[in-house]
């Protein structure tokens, strides 16, 4: 029989929703469960140093929980370096604390005021101080990608036509619509999240998880048993077919 694996979508700073999640896998696959957590586990929701937290106790519990970096998790750790650094992948005129993307969010819940009156370098001063060690330990280690066994696991997505164990970082954590429009076979079934739908999504070739907890809309979880999928909510498994 195949064990389970089990995955929870985007985040994005909402701790209530994570507890709930985790409820619902403890009760379909007991404690010890194995949990790919798919990234962005900062930004627009108001708990994402709580969030952090938790998933930093679960991993020092020994927890068999794996955790993939996500484009925001990602502009939150080269935010926090010595010298704040840009990702190059956001839109012109973007940055990690403009209005839409959420990272004056994620520095408040740490009790970092990022307001548009302030300078950069007080900001990030006001946040080398805030934010815990560990928790950009945590960022630092995070996984670029998941095999396992029929399944990959990516924040974005993967590069069509590219041998998955080719795939660069960059498209790992940001591609977006080169990957969501092939309907080509990856080599595995790509277990993401990063482009919000607005319910799971299995596209034959690729599973879709973020459903929108960043704003607010529900936190999608689910198991995969080989290559078939269900999820999970309060009502129990309810299969994902293509």
């Amino acid at each position: 029989m195949t064990q389970p694996i089990y995955a929870i979508g985007d985040i994005h700073g909402q701790l209530e929703m994570l507890e709930q999640a985790l409820s619902l896998i403890e009760t379909d696959g007991g404690k010890d469960a194995q949990i790919v957590f798919l990234g962005d586990y900062v930004d627009r929701g108001a708990d994402s140093n709580a969030v952090i937290e938790r998933l930093v106790q679960g991993k020092a519990a020994g927890r068999p929980w794996r955790f993939l970096k996500g484009n925001h998790d990602r502009m939150f750790e080269w935010f926090m370096e010595p010298v704040p650094r840009h990702d190059p992948f956001l839109l012109v005129g973007y940055h990690w604390l403009h209005e839409r993307l959420g990272g004056t969010t994620t520095l408040a819940s740490y009790g970092v005021e990022a307001g548009a009156s302030r300078r950069l370098f007080n900001v990030h001063a006001d946040a080398q101080k805030a934010v815990p060690h560990h928790h950009l330990r945590f960022l630092q280690d995070c996984e670029i990608s998941i095999f396992h066994g029929p399944l990959f696991f990516a924040h974005a997505g993967v590069r069509p036509g590219v041998a998955l164990s080719d795939q660069t970082e960059d498209d790992l954590v940001w591609i977006r619509n080169e990957f969501s429009n092939d309907t080509r076979d990856h080599g595995a079934l790509i277990v993401h999240g990063h482009t919000r739908v607005a319910a799971p999504l299995h596209a034959g070739n690729h599973v879709n998880l973020d459903t929108g907890a960043g704003y607010g809309k529900p936190l999608t979880t689910a198991v995969f048993e080989g290559t078939t999928v269900h999820t999970l909510s309060d009502k129990g498994r309810q299969k994902l077919t293509p």
